[in-house]
Formats: structure tokens, sequence, C-alpha cells
């Protein structure tokens, strides 16, 4: 079954929303620049209060290694995302953790350099000049209908919905659906019933 991670996470009600809505991971943006940023402390307090089995990823835009490390232990993350221009050889440094690395698509040249990074699973998103995810744009997913040659896992996202995203998964084959602005109210804040909406239509497949 696939599973569904809800991000953008910036307060503990939408985190129990999603958990109680069956997700599977939640997603804490450590971006400063995003509206759905989130500080560590705030992040660690919520992260306290979440069962187990929910996976606490991380997500970081051309942060500091430095910067990466301490907030990851700081908030117990048990992955983390970098959707930024990280480096095969930046992120070869975090051997010890999980990490997610996400490719911004608009067309087949943005997946030349795939196959040069070696992380714990691959991350496709939408390229958008003024943001780095979250922009609720989709991009052609049959792009990487056949990247599932890759050994890794694969989180699909940008511009799912509860209505299409059936279709992205029948057409892409991902391990992971991730979701953040079609299951809001505004940036930053979660629609308690497009989350459950949301996930139901992933379960359902």
């Amino acid at each position: 079954m696939v599973r569904a991670k809800i991000c953008g996470i910036t307060n503990l009600k939408d985190a129990l929303v999603s958990v109680q809505a069956g997700c599977d991971a939640l997603g804490f943006n450590f971006y400063k620049k995003s509206p759905r940023y989130i500080a560590p402390l705030d992040a660690k307090e919520i992260i306290k209060l979440l069962p187990k089995r929910i996976i606490k990823i991380g997500v970081f835009v051309n942060a500091k290694e430095k910067s990466i490390r301490h907030i990851a232990r700081a908030c117990h993350l048990d992955m983390l995302q970098f959707h930024g221009n990280e480096t095969p050889q930046f992120c070869a440094r975090f051997k010890n953790l999980k990490i997610i690395k996400a490719f911004r698509i608009k067309n087949s040249l943005d997946l030349e350099n795939v196959a040069k990074y070696k992380p714990f699973a691959y991350l496709f998103d939408t390229r958008d000049k003024l943001a780095f995810g979250g922009t609720g744009k989709s991009f052609d997913w049959k792009l990487i209908r056949h990247i599932g040659c890759l050994k890794q896992p694969i989180f699909l996202s940008g511009g799912l919905t509860e209505k299409n995203v059936k279709i992205a998964i029948k057409t892409v084959n991902p391990a992971w659906v991730d979701v953040c602005s079609s299951v809001e109210s505004a940036p930053g804040k979660k629609d308690p019933q497009k989350v459950k909406n949301f996930i139901k239509a992933v379960k359902s497949l």
C-alpha cells in the first residue's frame, strides 16, 4: 500500500488531525523563507507527542551541515528531506541518516542528475521559479513513469489532491505520496476534512 506524508506541519492540532486521519509521516519545514516554516523548538514539542509509528521528516533547503545535524538530533527526526540544490557530495556526508533528495521537475532535463545521488529515497516535485515546493502545481507524471528502475523508494509530490492522487499513483507507482498545499485552508494551516479526504483516497487503492 502506498504511504502518505502530510507536509508543512506548523502546529500540534494539525499534526494530530493528520495522525488520526491515517497518515504515515509528517513533514516539518525548517526553511525560514517558507510560509510553513516551524522553529526547531516548536517542532520538537510536537514530535514528543506523536506516536512512534509516525515517521518524522525534517525539510531543509540549502542548509548548513552543522545546523541540519543539530536540528535532527534535537527533534529526533527519522528522515531528512533535502529540497534545495544540495550536491551529491553534500548528501553523501549524511550516510548515517536517512536522506530524501528532492528533484524539482519541469521537463526531462531535470532528471539528468538523479542517478548521481544515492539517497535513502527520491522525491519528485514541481519546479517553480519562486518556491522550493508547496506550490500546489503538478508536473507531467509520465516523465518519471520509468524512473522506477531506481532501487530506492520514490516520494511523489507536487499538486496532488484527493481528486488526482489515484491517477498519479497508477501512473508513477510511488512508495509514498507527499501533500501540503491542497489540504490547507491557508499556508501552514491544515483543513481537517481535506486531510481526511486525501488520505482516504490514497488508502482506498
